[in-house]
């Protein structure tokens, strides 16, 4: 046999191993993480670090997680085009997703056009309003967020971060593929009512959205006008205790971007 000829048959047999490699490695082969077959090299995700003293209150991206009027989720947003399965020196990621996705937060210029173009994107927003002392509520699960309610909750004065969790919590909404309409959220007056009456500047809630449905626009547009009210959302409020807490959010610094990824912990 010829040395070209064997060459070619090397060649060949190459392509044929790695060729499932390749087709693979477009993206995360499932199950990303999960097919260890070594028995010490197991993940451990958590949500309670150091005894409890330390809460994520981010929820974890993947692709079954809700997006704004979809029913299908996110969908597939990580890729993986440089595999070291497929000869490259290291795994280099991917990913395409809406800034207003999973646990995240909304600049001014999310509902009001001239505040977008004048610049004031995420990169703008005051670390010193994401970062601090917070309490954490229990709302009435039997309705929106109303003027009502907020007079309800009785939040003192000087309270500047209240985290609010909803029904949306119990009904676990943000586990759910499907986008849901009927998500508790603040209508327009109890908006106007917070803004007006109490000196709160961080509002967390834990949907994908801080206004209800029936008062999506509204409602935006009673928190943003002042440019003093950030907006935390998609919060993950399971099994929390109400109380006092250091909260910490820091979303990525987008310049341009009218919301953010954001990353948000408890601390005791």
């Amino acid at each position: 046999m010829s040395r070209f000829l064997s060459f070619l048959l090397i060649c060949a047999l190459v392509y044929t191993i790695l060729l499932p490699f390749a087709a693979s490695g477009a993206a995360y082969p499932p199950p990303y993480g999960l097919d260890s077959t070594e028995e010490d090299l197991v993940p451990v995700r958590r949500e309670v670090y150091g005894g409890g003293r330390i809460i994520d209150i981010s929820h974890r991206y993947h692709p079954d997680m809700p997006s704004w009027g979809s029913d299908d989720g996110i969908g597939q947003f990580l890729w993986l085009p440089n595999s070291m399965k497929n000869g490259s020196l290291a795994n280099n990621s991917e990913m395409k997703l809406p800034t207003h996705t999973g646990t995240h937060v909304d600049a001014p210029g999310h509902v009001f056009d001239h505040y977008f173009d004048a610049g004031f994107d995420i990169d703008t927003l005051d670390l010193e309003v994401l970062n601090g002392p917070a309490l954490l509520v229990d709302v009435p699960r039997d309705k929106n967020i109303t003027a009502q309610v907020m007079k309800s909750l009785n939040i003192p004065k000087g309270v500047r971060r209240v985290l609010f969790r909803t029904l949306n919590t119990d009904r676990r909404l943000m586990y759910k593929k499907e986008f849901d309409t009927s998500y508790v959220g603040f209508m327009k007056d109890g908006a106007q009512w917070l803004v007006d009456n109490t000196d709160i500047k961080l509002v967390g809630i834990d949907y994908l959205s801080v206004a209800a449905f029936d008062d999506l626009i509204p409602s935006h547009l009673v928190f943003l006008e002042g440019r003093e009210t950030i907006l935390v959302e998609g919060l993950k409020l399971d099994d929390v205790q109400p109380g006092i807490y250091s909260v910490h959010c820091l979303p990525l610094r987008l310049l341009g971007a009218e919301g953010s990824p954001i990353r948000c912990i408890l601390i005791k």
